[in-house]
């Protein structure tokens, strides 16, 4: 007699029980399996017309490989590549041989997956934890994601990056330029140094990074270098105009290399705010607030009038601060309005490091100053697809053209004849 157990089976911490999972994983399996048997039907086709000496094909299927889990975006998929045969290869001759572009030789992952994992370990996730996160998505274990896995993937950054550093830029444009030096928490040898940033808007509107390297924020050195690389390679027209703080020794470089540029200073206030005890600093604030939403020029000049003699007598500092920069500050009101919110600061660059720099709070400061390099250039990557587009991208090909703009709007010239 049969005995029956009321043990009931709990399913495990580390288990995931999801129906809906394991029915697109059995969906995935059959649908690369029938893709790869595709891929090789199509490829015996090519090949149909080559016979032996007795009239026999030539190339013939010849089984399966062994059978090998991939790890995918839903989870590990198992799948077994399709082999084939030549069989008229004579030791000396060339063989005719299939490679799958959907199941290369030595794939294990797919490439979507290996994108997500230099983001996930910028976004604060340790490699010896990678097992642990992704266990709901890739299943137990997680295969083929160990720590010595995913450390390898830094070579594979380095190269990345190399090949970036060497890209042509000689069909390339960019209207627009944000320049900034952008301190870690890294474990860098001087601390003096920080990542020189720049990016730039190309005429359709797209924010693309330009250019990076470590050197020295105030040094027009190390922005000169920087700028030399990026014209070497083929950036032979100069941007319209760049932004960026004014302690920066980009200005000097700049002025060298690209000439002709506008300079447009950000507007950070803190350069002014530091200046006062903090006690001044929200009515200074407010202040400042007013020449930041003038409408034309005139009212901001007007409104930095008045800062300057509300506030010399006894902030003397703060006010030369403002009004020495005063051109640079004012230079967004001879380009479109809709692009003003653009040209009025360097947050483009500085809400892309914000993640930098939580990653590397994460890590009390450790990384060395390779891997900090490396890691801004993946999250970079992995941020540029989804940067905003500027608004108004339609007067870009105006600013191009050299339209003239006052206070925002399209200055029209009405020939004389028509002036009545």
């Amino acid at each position: 007699m049969n005995e029956i157990s009321n043990i009931v089976a709990l399913r495990q911490p580390d288990e995931i029980d999801d129906p809906l999972t394991n029915i697109l994983r059995a969906g995935a399996r059959q649908l690369l399996a029938q893709a790869v048997e595709a891929e090789v039907e199509t490829f015996l086709a090519t090949v149909k017309d080559l016979k032996l000496a007795d009239g026999r094909a030539r190339v013939v299927r010849h089984g399966y490989g062994p059978a090998r889990t991939i790890a995918t975006g839903i989870g590990p998929v198992e799948v077994a590549r399709a082999k084939i045969r030549d069989r008229g290869a004579s030791g000396d001759g060339e063989r005719i041989r299939f490679s799958s572009a959907i199941l290369p030789l030595w794939a294990r992952r797919s490439r979507s997956l290996d994108a997500l994992l230099p983001v996930l370990y910028l976004r604060g996730i340790s490699t010896g934890d990678f097992q642990e996160a992704l266990t709901a998505l890739l299943g137990k274990d997680a295969p083929n994601l160990s720590p010595a896995v995913i450390s390898r993937l830094t070579a594979e950054w380095q190269g990345e990056y190399e090949r970036w550093q060497r890209r042509d830029l000689s069909a390339r444009r960019y209207v627009y330029v944000w320049a900034d030096g952008v301190f870690l928490q890294a474990r860098m040898e001087d601390h003096g140094e920080c990542m020189l940033v720049l990016i730039g808007t190309t005429p359709e509107g797209k924010k693309e990074l330009i250019g990076f390297q470590v050197g020295v924020r105030e040094s027009a050195q190390s922005w000169r270098e920087l700028l030399i690389d990026v014209k070497q390679r083929g950036l032979q027209i100069a941007p319209e105009i760049a932004v960026g703080d004014g302690a920066l020794g980009f200005w000097k470089a700049l002025d060298e290399v690209f000439p002709g540029t506008r300079h447009q200073r950000c507007w950070v206030t803190v350069n002014v705010l530091d200046k006062v005890p903090l006690s001044v600093q929200a009515a200074m604030k407010k202040d400042l607030r007013e020449v930041y939403w003038a409408p034309n020029r005139a009212s901001a000049e007007a409104a930095i009038d008045v800062f300057a003699e509300k506030y010399r007598a006894k902030y003397g500092r703060a006010v030369e601060c403002l009004v020495k920069d005063r051109d640079a500050l004012l230079a967004f009101y001879d380009f479109p309005a809709e692009h003003w919110d653009h040209l009025r600061t360097s947050n483009p660059i500085e809400s892309v490091f914000a993640t930098v720099r939580h990653r590397t709070v994460r890590t009390k400061g450790s990384l060395s100053p390779t891997t900090a390099k490396l890691m801004v250039f993946k999250l970079v990557v992995a941020a540029s697809r989804t940067w905003r587009r500027l608004k108004g991208t339609n007067q870009l090909p105006k600013v191009i053209a050299g339209v003239r703009f006052n206070d925002g709007i399209e200055v029209i010239h009405v020939p004389a004849n028509h002036a009545a």
